[in-house]
């Protein structure tokens, strides 16, 4: 995908195609990071529905993970799950990174 110059980009950065940041990388962004813990998770969709990066990946009408390349670490998700034992925290990012090694 090679990248628009100058005269074909629209006058004041105007974004005219909806759905675009799909297409880039803003993961990098967080501080924090959601963890799921899947036994903990009945796909009851909140962290779904209030995700404002559509970052929680849902297949068959379950939970089954989170798109940390698009996911800003809001934290959104932890907030809305309604479990009295949530199950989605947020975790420092340095912190989730040594955890996995």
């Amino acid at each position: 995908m090679s990248k628009k110059g100058w005269r074909e980009i629209p006058i004041g950065g105007i974004i005219l195609e909806g759905g675009t940041s799909a297409q880039y990388n803003t993961g990098s962004w967080r501080s924090f990071q959601p963890i799921l813990d899947k036994s903990k998770c009945t796909s009851c969709l909140m962290c779904w529905i209030y995700c404002p990066d559509s970052a929680i990946e849902v297949k068959d009408g379950k939970v089954v993970g989170i798109d940390l390349e698009h996911c800003k670490g809001c934290g959104i998700c932890a907030r809305e799950c309604p479990l009295r034992e949530k199950a989605i925290v947020m975790v420092e990012e340095e912190k989730a990174a040594l955890a996995k090694g």
